[in-house]
């Protein structure tokens, strides 16, 4: 990966769209599919996916839990699934919202951004709430390997109300330090950073500032979560053009049927843009 992950996140979507396929292969999901909730339902769910979209979406988002929790065989679906989507032509943000520190944060950082490892992938999501310092081992590797991190800022979760909006010491909210953060990181980079922000959705009107983060903005909850594509507006506002949408049930609850799936991918894709293009 030579490039940069902004130059390669900013000529996908040239080429395939703004759209981002969440992977989240919960039990239920795969009951839907009519496929057991077994490693052998997770790798026909998985093979589905991957042979209708990977060569028209430009990014996916797996989350590596839905994998993880069938073990070895369940990770080994998930690496293919991986390397499957990229040869593809698509980038891959692996979800799995590491943070931790020192020697911890640096083994996350070759497990999933260290071409060398069989989990690589285009980017990470990561939590900064052990400092945004902690985060650094994670950030330095993926800029030395073209690689990105997408970091939590403003959630969707009721929880994460608590954290993300408290104050700091210099009377900002924490959320707002944390895209600070990152847009210092990415100052001055063209076409676009290598450190983005996951902000969901459905979170409303915040009042934060994402117009300096020169990196892209993740917007999950698309969908069957809640959030519509009109909802970037109010969310995202003059920041539009460093969002990623992404959706995950609204378009795999359409399959198994290949065609369906395309569809449900183009209409969402299409919805997005006719949203984005409104607000200017």
């Amino acid at each position: 990966m030579s490039e940069s992950f902004g130059s390669r996140l900013v000529a996908a979507t040239a080429a395939r769209g703004r759209l981002c396929i969440g992977i989240d292969p919960h039990s239920s999901l795969l009951s839907g599919w009519g496929l057991p909730d077994t490693v052998a339902g997770l790798e026909q769910f998985s093979r589905t996916v991957v042979e209708a979209l990977a060569d028209r979406v430009a990014v996916f988002k797996p989350q590596s839990a839905f994998y993880e929790r069938f073990g070895a065989a369940g990770i080994g679906v998930l690496e293919s699934v991986i390397r499957q989507l990229r040869s593809a032509g698509a980038l891959v943000i692996l979800d799995v919202k590491r943070g931790d520190i020192g020697s911890t944060a640096a083994a996350y950082a070759q497990a999933y951004l260290d071409p060398a490892s069989p989990m690589c992938a285009d980017a990470i999501t990561v939590s900064p709430y052990l400092g945004f310092g902690s985060l650094h081992p994670m950030i330095d590797m993926a800029a030395r390997n073209g690689g990105g991190v997408l970091v939590l800022a403003l959630t969707s979760n009721p929880e994460g109300h608590t954290v993300q909006h408290a104050r700091t010491a210099a009377g900002g909210t924490v959320a707002q330090l944390i895209i600070d953060e990152c847009s210092q990181v990415n100052a001055g980079v063209e076409p676009l950073g290598h450190v983005g922000v996951v902000v969901g959705a459905t979170v409303g009107e915040t009042g934060h500032n994402f117009t300096s983060i020169n990196g892209p903005i993740l917007a999950p909850g698309l969908g069957a979560q809640g959030g519509t594509a009109a909802d970037l507006i109010t969310v995202f506002g003059s920041a539009r053009d460093s969002v990623l949408p992404s959706y995950s049930r609204e378009v795999l609850g359409a399959g198994p049927e290949p065609d369906r799936l395309r569809e449900a991918a183009a209409r969402a894709l299409a919805e997005c843009e006719r949203a984005l293009s409104l607000t200017g």
